[in-house]
């Protein structure tokens, strides 16, 4: 398949793009700053369809979001709070097992569980809350827990990231989550994260996931005061290690939402990305990413309507329904907690291409 190429000073790129060449880090660099978002989105648009076809995938799921306590101060986020806060909560046992019970034969494939990193919570906890969604939704994968999230119960629990993966296995978590990679340039990471789990312990719990035959997806949060040679890094980084373990499924961009955070107003950044810019990360996201299967649009972050416009710039995941979700609402999110099956069809069928439910693991449920 061929595009015709313009006149535009991306030409080289294209020609690479076309011949299936692997692009360089200065060829992304001089994506990110491009303004000729039609002809990223061109080149981004053919490799989503050599390896995706037309099929564009959604999941029916459903998030938990077990506690807002976590120690980790970071300055992006607008979730976390300190446990003396009159606004922090901990779900007991109790209301979890309510909460998961109360989502079975809902037609959900999929528990999606995320929360702060709350030091007072005994592994224990964390194993009996895979025991209560294994019990009430069986057959429904458990996707839970960020790098970062397993980092600390492998900490407070003194034990090492392996043995809390497999004891965590055991007790029913499928897969973790591609969250907390938030940028890993070390200089960008202190500033908008502090001491939150460093890029290198954050590669090395992806690194023994995927070798333990445990998939996992990647994540970046953009639209803070990143610069396009640290965006870059970032996909280097994640290629390189997709190179080795073939364990990432997917990647998804978070869009940093400035309300309600100390990072916002310490630096007084108040805008929120731009469409454009979002269009541009998901794209450019496919062109380097060229070992990742799937290039995910969080349309809780963007919006549905600019995903919908993202499947013509490398977008091949509309990600989940969801049912519940708090952590992007804290920052100011205004978007609806759930998109209904049917949206998502019509969405996708409206952009010409192939509905596609699936599970977790990527195993097709249902076309549409």
């Amino acid at each position: 398949m061929s595009f015709v190429l313009t006149q535009s000073s991306l030409r080289d790129i294209e020609e690479k793009v076309e011949r299936g060449e692997r692009l360089s880090f200065d060829d992304g660099v001089r994506l990110i700053k491009s303004p000729d978002l039609l002809a990223i989105g061109r080149m981004a648009d053919l490799v989503r369809k050599r390896k995706n076809g037309d099929s564009v995938y959604f999941i029916v799921n459903t998030h938990l979001n077990y506690t807002n306590v976590c120690y980790l101060d970071c300055k992006m986020c607008a979730f976390g709070l300190k446990p003396g806060d009159p606004r922090s909560y901990t779900l007991s046992l109790e209301q979890i097992e309510e909460k998961i019970k109360g989502m079975a034969g809902k037609g959900f494939t999929e528990l999606h569980i995320v929360g702060g990193v709350n030091a007072k919570l005994p592994f224990s906890y964390y194993e009996e809350m895979m025991r209560i969604a294994r019990k009430h939704l069986p057959g429904v994968h458990v996707q839970a827990f960020t790098a970062v999230e397993v980092d600390y119960i492998a900490r407070v629990s003194k034990m090492t990231v392996e043995e809390t993966i497999e004891k965590l296995r055991e007790a029913g978590l499928g897969s973790i989550l591609g969250g907390g990679a938030e940028i890993f340039d070390p200089e960008i990471r202190e500033v908008i994260s502090g001491h939150k789990t460093d890029a290198e312990r954050w590669f090395l719990i992806h690194r023994k996931l995927h070798s333990l035959g445990v998939k996992s997806n990647a994540s970046i949060l953009y639209g803070h005061i990143e610069q396009p040679e640290h965006v870059i890094d970032h996909f280097v980084r994640l290629r390189e290690l997709q190179d080795e373990t073939n364990g990432f499924q997917a990647f998804f961009g978070f869009a940093y939402h400035p309300a309600n955070t100390k990072l916002a107003e310490e630096l007084k950044l108040s805008g929120e990305t731009t469409g454009m810019y979002d269009l541009k990360m998901m794209a450019v996201a496919r062109l380097m990413l060229d070992n990742f299967p799937h290039i995910r649009a969080f349309w809780m972050m963007i919006g549905l309507k600019l995903a919908q416009v993202s499947l013509s710039f490398g977008v091949d995941d509309l990600d989940g329904t969801v049912m519940e979700e708090q952590i992007l609402h804290a920052a100011g999110n205004e978007s609806s907690h759930m998109t209904p099956k049917d949206t998502f069809i019509n969405m996708i069928r409206e952009a010409g291409r192939i509905p596609t439910e699936r599970d977790t693991l990527y195993n097709i449920i249902r076309t549409y």
